[in-house]
């Protein structure tokens, strides 16, 4: 029996396992719960930056990786472009990227990173890039990432 696959055959385990490998490599697997878990899906570097214990590179590095596969993406606001001190390029996932997700069972924990991200201190400069107005997602996109937050204010919690 040989060990290779006959011509035009695929594997179908195989694509499933790159992806598994390329999704669990460390600094990747911050940056997709830091996107999940901001509240627009779309993070600027800077905040990505502040948030991942990696330098500004290699973080760019891993979002170029990310964008190849088709996971993610940069969206521009066009109205930012101009403006000094707020971000103009956003990170977020794509169709194809939220589909990727979703079978690899990221989508689940979109509540989790949420109060995660609620939680973290961030600095001006990170609540500035935060606040700032973004573009928007494609529907598919938003449709898929969309959970109902608790109201915490009916629950009683702080």
């Amino acid at each position: 029996m040989s060990d290779t696959a006959p011509e035009g055959f695929e594997d179908p385990f195989a694509e499933q396992q790159r992806m598994r490998e390329l999704l669990s490599q460390e600094t990747r697997h911050l940056i997709l719960q830091l996107i999940l878990g901001h509240p627009a899906h779309l993070a600027s570097l800077a905040e990505l930056d502040y948030m991942i214990p990696k330098n500004e590179a290699a973080i760019l590095d891993q979002l170029e990786t990310l964008q190849e596969a088709g996971i993610l993406d940069v969206y521009v606001h066009e109205p930012n472009v101009s403006t000094r001190d707020l971000p103009s390029k956003f990170w977020g996932p794509t169709e194809r990227g939220v589909e990727i997700l979703y079978d690899h069972n990221f989508l689940r924990g979109v509540p989790v990173a949420r109060a995660v991200y609620e939680e973290t201190k961030k600095s001006e400069r990170v609540q500035r890039h935060e606040d700032a107005p973004r573009p928007t997602l494609p529907k598919a996109v938003r449709e898929a990432l969309e959970f109902d937050e608790p109201d915490m204010e009916a629950t009683g919690s702080p």
